[in-house]
């Protein structure tokens, strides 16, 4: 199955055609996939209320297309390279032939433990080859897969749990992260104690440590899929049957569950991935991100195996034993495409030349950047250093929301500008809104980012409340789908995206919303209350400024380590603030609004020039917390 576009000038006009016949575009794509009944209608749409509908009444299974349609040709190709934490040891390698088998023995266990088609599995696993089966089994059966990150905290997972009420919890004794190792299994025990809807804990045993069972509930891993059939016929799903609930943050405090479904899905995560890195077969890819996010999704597990492609797995981190581990891992499986986010590389840009020198690099063919947007240095550094000039840097733009990617070059064959996601994906129609809804028509102005057409791949609701996704996607400017993102068009019309215009950080890659992270905060016995704001950091690309009003006469330190710990139990260390300032008061208006645009520009290091204060109910607030600023 070939999807890849092989020049510019095809680009150019395969767009022509996507955005001129939709319908007819895609579904000359989706008929090269394998279909159990063919759908009657290719598109209905409507953003206003939202709802969208692709390939309708046609059914078929995901994982029909990520292996059984493979095992022919290339049957003993390896699927998955795993490289584990620790270099010294055992790696594994996982054969297409072997992931079916595995896949189908554990879609068996899952249906001895009563799970059924639209059932709820969250996984809350590390970086297995069993994480990877986990979420293929759930597809196989028709379960819907609501994965978490295993960094969130057990607060932060029982939420995620009772949110999408989930029947079963896979998860494992442990993680190796580097130096540390966590407790997966206390953390989801913990977990438990508020959430009802689990029946099972299925329990892999990775890092071998002495774990707790409960009598009746857990189950291991090993054990139940050991004794099951290797042979599981695949479900067969409608087209808009859902395929997962991956949650992201927002705005808001909560969580949302965003919705995606089987067939739109499956279709763009495979043309996304074979355009975007030009797979080849024969190619190793290797994409560095975790299972509990979007990238993880669509470009470990999905978008590569609907290809038949060959992917590593890299259980750690890029810091350890050394700044060259990354590297090491490219030369020992020549990795061909390799797709990192731009908080890594800068932090292996600081580390220094001594740890990239010693390696070759000579087998990659496409470099790619994830997360947020590249920095100029970063991106100059990256494809000087790593991709010796003569690779190709993608500077991928999309969203949880979006699938797949949306905004970038496609391998070799688009013009690269440094800071550029660059041209939309056929199919994809950008536009720029000024602040009425109007479209921005010149280039080189700034405007919000919206797209006016759906896509396979987007999100059809938020899980459980319909309304919220009706508000935050599709009601700011009428009959489009709000990005949440600001952008430019440059002369040649590549697009550069600016970054969030809602209360959203991003943090190395990763979106908190400042009411979430202010939730957590404020559960501290010391805290009346907090605001939160994103300021520019030279690795994260932003990093959290907290301001916190208390009611103690503790040390400014021992506040700010209480505090940290008040967001670890409630989200997880990824989402600890970076600052923190104890402050007497927050600049408010006098109808209690905090003004946010002084505290971030405080963030920033601005010490004066802060507008219109007038309407503030106590400006010397903004006086004292200049003191004391960081």
């Amino acid at each position: 199955m070939n999807l890849r576009i092989p020049s510019f000038e095809v680009y150019k006009s395969e767009y022509q055609k996507s955005v001129d016949n939709p319908e007819a575009f895609w579904s000359e794509i989706a008929q090269t996939f394998e279909w159990k009944k063919p759908w009657t209608n290719a598109l209905s749409w409507n953003f206003n209320e939202p709802n969208v509908k692709w390939f309708e009444g046609g059914s078929m299974n995901i994982t029909e297309n990520m292996l059984d349609r493979h095992l022919e040709e290339r049957g003993d190709q390896v699927a998955f390279y795993w490289e584990p934490n620790e270099p010294g040891d055992v790696a594994k390698t996982l054969t297409y032939k072997e992931l079916h088998r595995e896949v189908c023995k554990l879609a068996n266990g899952l249906k001895s433990l009563g799970i059924e088609k639209g059932d709820r599995v969250c996984i809350y696993m590390p970086m297995t080859l069993e994480g990877i089966i986990s979420v293929i089994a759930c597809a196989r059966i028709g379960a819907v897969h609501s994965i978490v990150f295993a960094g969130f905290s057990s607060n932060a997972l029982a939420d995620r749990i009772n949110d999408a009420k989930a029947k079963l919890v896979i998860t494992s004794d442990g993680l190796n992260r580097g130096t540390k190792q966590l407790d997966l299994k206390a953390m989801v025990d913990e977990a438990l104690k508020q959430c009802d809807s689990v029946e099972h804990v299925l329990v892999h045993k990775h890092t071998h440590n002495d774990t707790n069972y409960t009598e009746g509930r857990d189950v291991d891993y090993q054990s139940l899929v050991d004794s099951m059939d290797d042979n599981c016929p695949a479900e067969a799903m409608d087209s808009e049957d859902m395929l997962f609930i991956l949650y992201t943050s927002g705005s808001t405090g909560k969580p949302k569950g965003v919705v995606h479904t089987c067939g739109g899905y499956m279709i763009y995560t495979a043309y996304s991935f074979q355009n975007v890195f030009q797979y080849e077969q024969g190619d190793v890819f290797w994409c560095t991100a975790d299972i509990g996010w979007i990238t993880g999704h669509s470009y470990i597990v999905y978008g590569p195996l609907l290809s038949g492609a060959t992917s590593v797995v890299f259980e750690g981190i890029p810091t350890y034993p050394d700044c060259g581990r990354f590297w090491a891992v490219c030369d020992k499986y020549k990795v061909n495409q390799f797709y990192t986010a731009p908080t890594a590389i800068r932090a292996l840009m600081g580390a220094g030349l001594e740890f990239v020198t010693p390696f070759k690099l000579d087998s990659l063919k496409v470099i790619g950047s994830v997360g947020e947007p590249i920095n100029d240095e970063a991106w100059q550094w990256y494809h000087r250093e790593i991709g010796k000039d003569n690779c190709p840097v993608v500077d991928t733009w999309w969203q949880t929301e979006t699938g797949g990617i949306m905004i970038s070059g496609l391998g070799s064959h688009s013009p690269m500008n440094p800071t550029h996601a660059g041209y939309p994906l056929p199919g994809i129609q950008p536009v720029l809104l000024d602040q009425d809804g109007n479209e921005i028509t010149e280039n080189e102005v700034e405007g919000y980012l919206c797209v006016k057409y759906p896509w396979p791949s987007i999100l059809r609701t938020t899980y459980g409340d319909h309304e919220r996704c009706k508000n935050v996607y599709f009601s700011n400017y009428e009959g489009y789908y709000f990005t949440g993102d600001g952008a430019k068009r440059d002369k040649d019309g590549m697009y550069r995206i600016i970054g969030r215009v809602d209360d959203v950080i991003n943090v190395s890659g990763h979106r908190f919303g400042t009411a979430e992270i202010e939730d957590a905060i404020n559960t501290n016995q010391h805290v009346v209350e907090s605001a939160v704001v994103g300021y520019p950091h030279d690795i994260k690309g932003q990093g959290i400024y907290a301001y916190v009003v208390v009611d103690s006469n503790e040390a400014d330190t021992a506040i700010e380590l209480s505090v940290c710990d008040s967001v670890s139990d409630g989200i997880g260390r990824i989402a600890k603030p970076d600052k923190i300032q104890v402050v007497t008061g927050l600049p408010k208006t006098r109808s209690g609004k905090i003004m946010r645009r002084i505290l971030r520009k405080i963030a920033e290091g601005e010490r004066a020039n802060f507008g219109d204060t007038s309407t503030l109910l106590d400006p010397t607030v903004v006086e004292s917390i200049l003191e004391k600023a960081k």
